[in-house]
């Protein structure tokens, strides 16, 4: 790489921790600067993949305190995600890039609807259980089971995760928007933690980029994790719809 080319890779990490923290589509910045500097895709995803760890890391540090109020959710949540990523990041190396490119904008335009109209799905789920319901605040198997399966598609691709997990959380459990925004930056870490033990030791790598991209998403993510914290919950939920759509409209080029 050029040394313009290794700036920008540098500034596509601080900006991909800021999305990672935030509205969660780090892939939207960092996937394609690494294929614009010559990284075949399967390298590049990678690549990306390893580099975004120490995104996680400082996302999930700036949110310290949202992640200790409901501990439970917190430990089922990185387990889930953990042991999802290692079936997609099985399926990365093992299928072609075909297999999800066809897919991957339907699914993330599906759940941008999700997070969208999650209120209203919500109140609805309310009133259908009775007035005596009390807040849901343990993930039950059928929210455990798709934060399973987002977490395999965060090992398998990961562009979009983040809009995925705020979608199974916002529907599945009635606790905080900021809350529900530092778990999904844990669920991200949690996955790009097994997926990229799983890359350094069977996957080509380029180890320039990963170190350039982690060096600025360390930074982006503690940064991305103040300006979350600080996030209206409507102005969230709109900036998780916006970010969704525009990750799934570029993904359809």
């Amino acid at each position: 790489m050029t040394t313009l080319e290794m700036l920008a890779v540098l500034g596509a990490g601080l900006a991909a921790g800021i999305l990672t923290a935030t509205v969660g589509v780090a892939s939207l910045i960092s996937f394609p600067v690494l294929l614009a500097v010559g990284l075949p895709p399967v390298v590049a995803n990678a690549s990306n993949t390893v580099g975004l760890v120490a995104a996680g890391v400082s996302g999930s540090f700036g949110y310290r305190r949202e992640l200790r109020e409901h501990p439970r959710i917190t430990w089922t949540v990185v387990i889930t995600c953990a042991v999802g990523a290692i079936g997609g990041a099985a399926l990365l190396l093992a299928l072609p890039s075909e297999v999800f490119e066809a897919v991957v904008p339907w699914l993330i335009l599906f759940t941008c609807l999700l997070v969208g109209v999650q209120p209203w799905i919500a109140r609805w789920l309310r009133s259908r259980g009775g007035q005596d319901l009390g807040p849901r605040t343990r993930m039950g198997p059928v929210t455990t089971f798709f934060a399973l399966l987002t977490g395999v598609y965060g090992g398998y691709f990961g562009a979009g995760s983040g809009v995925m997990m705020v979608a199974v959380l916002g529907l599945g459990l009635d606790i905080d928007l900021r809350v529900v925004n530092a778990l999904k930056t844990l669920a991200i870490f949690a996955g790009n933690v097994v997926a990229g033990r799983i890359f350094v030791v069977v996957a080509d790598l380029d180890w320039r980029a990963i170190a350039l991209l982690a060096s600025g998403s360390v930074v982006g993510g503690y940064v991305g994790a103040r300006l979350g914290r600080r996030l209206p919950p409507t102005l969230f939920r709109v900036l998780v719809v916006i970010a969704g759509v525009v990750a799934a409209v570029l993904l359809l080029r």
